[in-house]
């Protein structure tokens, strides 16, 4: 009698290890990313400003990607370049470990919620940066950290990353869990698109060919 062959199940799929380092130095911070696209959702972060630890974290979690983000900066001025630079040196290790993006769904979107607030996040591996920001954030600092500097960091991932990124606040009166909720469909986002589709086998997701 004869058989079908079983298929192979995704990760079975003879994909190559999707991981990538980068370091960045400048005369105000000294940042070092690794990140591993197929992880388990672990972090471990230390860059000096404790509420993006928090953030870098959720973005791990709920992306289950393993983060390794070490930054030292001029913390003793304010948080923005160390911000901004850990966000440019993620983006950078994100568009490393993606490489050609053959084989990746490529769209990404996620609706989160976080108590009263609501959050929609849509982004595409596009190769053509681009943000549009929607965040109503009612004050100027959750703890220490200045909340404007929300839009710097995915302006820096999406231009280094060349990600498409739309972020829509549908509801939300807390500053912190708007912000939250904000990393957290990102992250569930960036899992979705990130993901390997079987059926593209090793094709880039495109029309055209590339990206």
């Amino acid at each position: 009698m004869q058989t079908r062959d079983r298929q192979s199940t995704p990760s079975e799929l003879p994909f190559p290890q999707r991981t990538a380092s980068v370091s960045r130095k400048t005369k105000e911070t000294d940042v070092q990313v690794s990140v591993n696209l197929d992880g388990q959702g672990n972090c471990h972060a230390e860059t000096g400003v404790p509420f993006l630890d928090h953030m870098l974290d959720q973005i791990a979690s709920h992306g289950l990607l393993d983060l390794d983000v070490r930054a030292v900066g001029d913390v003793q001025i304010d948080d923005h370049h160390t911000n901004e630079d850990v966000g440019i040196t993620l983006g950078m290790a994100l568009a490393k470990a993606v490489g050609d993006r053959k084989g990746i769904t490529r769209f990404g979107h996620f609706v989160a919620p976080l108590d009263e607030a609501l959050v929609q996040v849509a982004l595409d591996f596009s190769g053509r940066p681009h943000l549009s920001y929607g965040l109503e954030i009612p004050t100027q600092r959750v703890g220490t950290y200045d909340t404007q500097l929300v839009r710097e960091f995915f302006v820096a991932i999406v231009n280094h990353g060349q990600i498409t990124l739309h972020i829509r606040q549908l509801d939300g009166i807390n500053s912190h869990h708007i912000i939250e909720a904000t990393f957290k469909a990102f992250a569930r986002s960036l899992r979705m698109a990130l993901e390997i589709d079987p059926r593209r086998a090793h094709t880039i997701p495109s029309s055209k060919g590339v990206l």
